[in-house]
């Protein structure tokens, strides 16, 4: 294994919903610019884990640590200017905001960190070309297909440049064809401009676009390499 210092590292996280032990010791590790998958039947705990590292809730025992810093212990504020500028988050239906067009949801971020309305929308524009939503601007997600919709959640996760991207199952809802140009799209972007990424899947094909795999079974996690 590498002795690079990891960008994310989770450490014997325990976390309890109810009476269901989602979590009972999990420990993993995260390096700068790579893609690693995380796979599990479905009710492993897996989004739990994603939510942990990116800071959504904190875990009732273990620790979370990125870039040298406990990411657990962080106030909520410093936590919330963390996902809006250093993390990207995409979940599986996309969550984009129904009310905004493609490109105003894409725009947000970067508005919410202050840059420029005309500003912002030409660097979104840039990046659904990157996404092939080039056209698409206009439409609302509810005009969109699937796949568009995905794309454009995933242009909206990356267009602040964010140093990891934590995936949900992002082509959980897709065909496979939609499936495969979400993920190619995914994984070159993020090669490209060197962003790591924590994708969470069932699927063994998506999970064969990864660097590594670990899987999570009864609360813990393995590694295994995935097949060249």
């Amino acid at each position: 294994m590498s002795t690079t210092v990891p960008l994310l590292a989770a450490r014997d996280l325990v976390k309890t919903h109810g009476r269901t032990e989602a979590l009972r010791g999990a420990s993993v590790e995260l390096r700068a610019g790579e893609i690693l998958a995380v796979t599990g039947a479905s009710g492993s705990g897996k989004s739990t884990l994603l939510h942990c590292l990116a800071g959504i809730v904190r875990p009732d025992e273990g620790s979370v640590s990125y870039a040298g810093d406990r990411l657990d212990t962080l106030p909520e504020k410093r936590l919330s200017e963390l996902r809006r500028t250093e993390f990207g988050v995409v979940f599986q239906f996309g969550q984009l905001i129904p009310e905004l067009t493609a490109l105003d949801n894409v725009a947000l971020p970067l508005m919410l960190a202050g840059i420029a309305r005309k500003e912002a929308q030409s660097r979104a524009g840039e990046w659904l070309e990157r996404f092939g939503v080039r056209g698409q601007e206009a439409l609302r997600p509810g005009e969109m297909s699937g796949g568009q919709a995905q794309r454009t959640s995933l242009a909206r996760a990356l267009v602040t440049g964010p140093r990891i991207v934590f995936a949900d199952e992002p082509t959980g809802a897709l065909d496979s064809l939609a499936s495969e140009q979400v993920m190619t799209a995914l994984t070159h972007t993020a090669r490209e401009q060197g962003t790591a990424v924590l994708l969470i899947t069932h699927d063994a094909q998506v999970a064969a676009y990864a660097d590594r795999e670990v899987g999570l079974s009864d609360g813990t996690l393995a590694a295994q390499e995935v097949a060249a």
